[in-house]
């Protein structure tokens, strides 16, 4: 503790000062393509813990719904956090320098994952968003 992040070509930096918690991967489409991949790896982290320590001049912002949206670095496009209301709501856990200290807990919007994705572990897995 405290954990740091960084995008791919490390313009951009952060610091986390509390331990991260509700680790996920959401298989929707939108992730997906946010993510380039089989869907999202994602943690939440605790208000007020979350830094940008290098780089914040080099981000670009997404808002795919009202409130909610993604932040990418310009140069190298990594997607680093999610926000919610202008605020760091969650990190990319491809992102974190080293042992994140959590694992994926559950997966989301199963019923939606590409047709080439296998899910393996044993974390819940919901259709949807769970209730």
């Amino acid at each position: 503790m405290p954990l740091t992040g960084s995008c791919f070509c490390g313009q951009v930096t952060y610091c986390i000062t509390a331990p991260l918690r509700a680790a996920r991967s959401c298989h929707c489409s939108r992730c997906r393509k946010a993510f380039s991949g089989a869907g999202s790896a994602y943690a939440e982290v605790e208000p007020g813990s979350f830094a940008w320590k290098s780089g914040a001049d080099n981000l670009s912002g997404y808002e795919s719904t009202p409130g909610w949206g993604l932040c990418f670095c310009r140069t190298c496009g990594t997607t680093l956090c999610g926000t919610h209301d202008g605020e760091v709501h969650g990190v990319t856990l491809g992102t974190i320098d080293g042992d994140p200290g959590v694992t994926i807990g559950m997966h989301l919007f199963v019923g939606s994952k590409a047709p080439w994705d296998h899910i393996g572990g044993d974390a819940r897995q919901f259709e949807g968003f769970p209730e």
